[in-house]
């Protein structure tokens, strides 16, 4: 019984933590775009300017995981940690998807 819910506060934790990321980029994503359409992206290479501050961000955020939950950790139980990163950025990623093609509709 506690390796299930180890397994799911693994999951769900990896999750929450894969949703904001891509909520962040998503929001980022949105700011950067309509800098683009009012000409205020004056630099080709700054496509996502601030990614590498929100790369750095999640990693910070994994290594405090690792620091103060490390029994999530153990065992082969850190696949479910990037199993529910994975989950949680798709889910925004899809969400992102399903109201892109609601407008078109």
């Amino acid at each position: 019984m506690d390796n299930l819910v180890i397994s799911l506060t693994a999951l769900a934790l990896g999750g929450a933590i894969g949703f904001l990321f891509g909520v962040l980029q998503t929001a980022a994503l949105a700011r950067n775009t309509k800098k683009r359409d009012n000409g205020n992206l004056h630099n080709g290479w700054a496509v996502m300017p601030g990614s590498m501050g929100r790369i750095a961000a999640l990693l910070i955020i994994l290594a405090a995981v690792q620091i103060f939950c490390p029994f999530l950790f153990e065992g082969n139980i850190q696949w479910l940690v990037s199993a529910g990163i994975l989950l949680g950025y798709g889910w925004s990623f899809l969400v992102k998807l399903r109201r892109r093609s609601e407008e078109r509709a």
